[in-house]
């Protein structure tokens, strides 16, 4: 694995310089067309790094990105809607239905919980004559909307499987693309998430979790600040850095199941949600592309276990309590990648630091129940 070395550009955040990772730039039109130059590309991107940027401004990935712009408005009616209309059915499993603001740990770990909402709408579950969707989007030019982009999401993301696949030179039923079919259940997702204010959450509320991804790929977009990423390699205390939104690019990135799948080959991308504005709402669109519930891998642990298997348990130690996240192996939360460097060594955001006595004292409430 080549490491990180080159010296970060910085932004201002919270009142001191924090790191901008690059990422290298993978052209869709060109990886569609299997062109040997990108194909090799993106693939040294996934087993270096485990992140890159897609550019998506072509005839070919037009369309995705006119998808992301209607996608974006549908989610700012949603989200503005009362919240027993958000919340008709609640979280029905853990990959379709509405998730509330505060349903897992935050971006500063002990102590904190989420800022955002979320609304997640399963390929398998678009596809059914009346698929379960909250009302304020269940209406034909919604409904199509989610289709439009489940379909261009996962067709954006089959071309990159592919084209790992072939860089790898796979064959036959090895191929990735071979474990992620379109007509086997998977718990394959399309996730809406709004950040709130932190005058609206508080500041106990606030960001994403650092983890992995459960999925084999992420395709995200996000035309605003807050999204980290702690690359693999050595440079510097290798912090956790600011990737930029780029204009007519998605981020993509390596989820644990390729991960697994390529013999721990790929990097797994280490990300956070920060607040870079707390003033602001802000909105993101991830497809997680899964493979399909019954593949087996080897996982983290050694253990040879289903997709579906595996995406349960890391869903379970999402939405644990902190406590229990505490206690847990990093194994689970960050699928198995190891860390080189501190969060963050002048120490979080004040207004976000949890109290460590409380903390302590939490824990040991936390241990004797166990």
């Amino acid at each position: 694995m080549a490491p990180q070395t080159e010296i970060p550009q910085t932004v201002e955040w919270q009142g001191k310089q924090v790191p901008v990772w690059s990422m290298q730039t993978i052209n869709y039109a060109l990886l569609l067309s299997q062109d040997p130059a990108e194909v090799e590309k993106v693939l040294n991107a996934c087993l270096e790094e485990g992140y890159f940027y897609l550019d998506l401004e072509s005839i070919d990935g037009g369309r995705m990105l006119r998808d992301q712009q209607e996608t974006l408005e549908l989610m700012k009616r949603f989200f503005a809607a009362p919240i027993e209309l958000k919340n008709e059915y609640g979280l029905i499993s853990s990959h379709l239905g509405y998730e509330p603001v505060g349903s897992r740990t935050g971006a500063f770990g002990a102590g904190t919980k989420d800022g955002y909402e979320m609304l997640k709408v399963s390929r398998d579950e678009i596809q059914r004559g009346s698929p379960k969707v909250p009302q304020p989007v269940k209406n034909n030019g919604d409904l199509r909307i989610l289709e439009n982009t489940i379909g261009s999401c996962n067709t954006i993301t089959k071309v990159i499987l592919s084209a790992l696949s072939t860089g790898m030179n796979l064959t036959g039923a090895a191929r990735f693309e071979n474990t992620h079919r379109n007509d086997r259940p998977s718990t394959t997702t399309l996730s809406m998430m709004h950040y709130l204010p932190s005058e609206v959450t508080g500041n106990n509320k606030v960001g994403h979790q650092k983890h992995t991804d459960i999925s084999s790929l992420t395709l995200l977009f996000s035309e605003q600040w807050g999204l980290q990423v702690r690359p693999p390699g050595t440079c510097g205390a290798l912090e956790m850095g600011f990737v930029a939104p780029k204009p007519g690019c998605a981020f993509v990135h390596v989820g644990d199941s390729l991960r697994f799948a390529s013999g721990m080959k790929m990097q797994s991308c280490i990300h956070r949600v920060v607040p870079f504005n707390p003033s602001e709402h802000r909105y993101s669109i991830a497809y997680f592309l899964r493979a399909e519930d019954d593949t087996m891998f080897v996982d983290s642990e050694g253990r040879y276990i289903t997709a579906g298997q595996w995406h349960d348990e890391k869903f379970k130690a999402f939405t644990d309590p902190w406590q229990w996240q505490a206690m847990a192996p990093a194994s689970m939360i960050l699928g198995g990648m190891k860390e080189a460097g501190e969060d963050d060594p002048t120490g979080e955001p004040a207004q976000f630091a949890p109290n460590p006595i409380a903390l302590q004292e939490e824990l040991k409430k936390v241990s004797v129940q166990a």
